[in-house]
């Protein structure tokens, strides 16, 4: 409804403007709970003494909460093996993919060394393309109750 309807609009100008002739709102008193302003004349405080006044408000989706899985395909692990790799009791070159912040291991490209892999999950192909290339992977698996 637009403002020039409401019935404040209509009695504007007139002394009591519907609340009689004494009463005027006498029990409610000035509503000081109300944040009346902020946006006009209390800009100021609100820049002063309440920066964050305008802030985002309202429902978080539990979706946005999940963790997100950080993905590594098998045609990068060469690279990382150079520079993070280190050398187990077998000989064979241990990479933590856990330790660089990788959670799965997918398996799109070719891998020419062979490595040991530490990695939190993996796919059936990239397992299979490092056991082709003569290593393996460790899998810590949480057990309940941690």
């Amino acid at each position: 409804m637009p403002h020039k309807l409401k019935s404040i609009r209509k009695k504007r100008g007139s002394r009591t403007q519907g609340y009689g002739r004494v009463g005027q709102h006498r029990k409610s008193a000035s509503k000081g709970m109300r944040n009346v302003g902020r946006h006009k004349h209390l800009w100021s405080y609100v820049i002063r003494y309440e920066p964050d006044y305008f802030g985002k408000k309202g429902f978080v989706s539990p979706k946005s909460l999940k963790q997100k899985k950080s993905v590594i395909n098998v045609n990068k692990l060469d690279e990382l093996a150079e520079k993070f790799a280190t050398e187990n009791e077998k000989g064979m070159f241990l990479l933590d993919l856990e330790g660089l912040g990788y959670t799965k291991l997918l398996g799109t490209g070719k891998i020419r060394k062979s490595l040991v892999v530490k990695v939190a999950s993996f796919s059936a192909s990239a397992a299979e393309k490092i056991k082709e290339a003569g290593g393996e992977i460790l899998r810590e698996t949480k057990e309940q109750g941690e």
